[in-house]
C-alpha cells in the first residue's frame, strides 16, 4: 500500500529482457537507503518487488502483464521515474490509499499553464473513468492528485509548482502515456452497489447518489 506522495525520482540504469522476464534497474538516492530484498516499491505507480540491490541501484523483475498494463515497458536508460516506498503503519497519509495495481493507461491530451500552475487533461478508458469523480483522488504515474473536472472521455488535474519539481509529471508532454489508478474506495463502493443496481433495489438511495454525481 502507498499514499501517492512521491519520495524521490530515480533514474533507469538498465532494462533488459531474458526469456519471459524483463529486469529493470533503478538508481536511487533516498528510497534505496531503507529498501531491502523483497520490499515493495512504487515505480511510476506500479508496485514492484525489489529482487536485488547493488551500489545504489534497485533491481526489479517485470512480468509480461506489468509491461502490457502500464507504461513501464516504454522506459529507456536515463529516464526518470517516480519512487515511493511502501506505507508503514506509523507514516502520515498525506495523499490517498494507492495499491500500486494499475487500472489502465491514459494519454495526455492537453497541457495549459495558468500563472504558476499547469492544467493537464488526460484521455482515459471507460474502465478507469467510471471511478473518477470531480474533487476525488486519482494516482497518475504514482502521484496522488485531485481531479478538477471530468468529461465523457477525459479528466483534468492541476499541477502546483512543488509537485512539478519533485515528480516527473512536468516532463510529460501531449500524447505521452501515463499510468492510472482510480481511488480504491470508489471501486469498493461501485462493487457494493452493483448487485443492488441489477436487482433494482434501494432505488431511492441510488437516485440520490446519482443526483449528487457519485453514480
Amino acid at each position: 500500500m502507498f499514499t501517492g506522495i512521491v519520495q524521490e525520482t530515480g533514474t533507469v540504469s538498465s532494462i533488459e529482457t531474458r526469456g519471459s522476464i524483463t529486469r529493470l534497474g533503478i538508481r536511487s538516492e533516498e528510497v534505496v537507503k531503507s529498501a531491502g530484498i523483497g520490499d515493495s516499491v512504487s515505480v511510476n505507480g506500479v508496485c514492484l518487488t525489489v529482487t536485488s540491490i547493488d551500489e545504489g541501484i534497485m533491481h526489479f523483475d517485470l512480468s509480461a502483464e506489468t509491461l502490457r498494463a502500464s507504461n513501464i515497458g516504454t522506459l529507456g536508460r536515463g529516464d526518470r521515474v517516480n519512487l515511493e516506498p511502501a506505507l508503514r503503519p506509523s507514516d502520515r497519509l498525506g495523499g490517498h490509499f494507492v495499491t500500486g495495481h494499475i487500472d489502465g493507461t491514459g494519454t495526455i491530451r492537453r497541457k495549459s499553464r495558468s500563472g504558476e500552475t499547469v492544467e493537464i487533461e488526460i484521455e482515459a478508458p471507460e474502465d478507469v473513468l467510471k471511478y473518477v469523480v470531480k474533487k476525488g483522488s486519482i494516482a497518475i504515474d504514482g502521484i496522488s492528485l485531485t481531479v478538477v473536472d471530468v468529461s465523457a472521455d477525459s479528466f483534468k488535474v492541476v499541477i502546483i509548482p512543488h509537485t512539478g519539481s519533485v515528480t516527473t509529471i512536468a516532463e510529460k508532454g501531449v500524447n505521452d502515456t501515463v499510468n492510472l489508478e482510480a481511488d480504491i474506495l470508489g471501486k469498493y463502493v461501485a462493487k457494493f452497489l452493483a448487485p443492488r443496481t441489477a436487482e433494482k433495489k434501494d432505488e431511492r438511495l441510488l437516485s440520490v447518489l446519482g443526483e449528487s454525481g457519485f453514480l
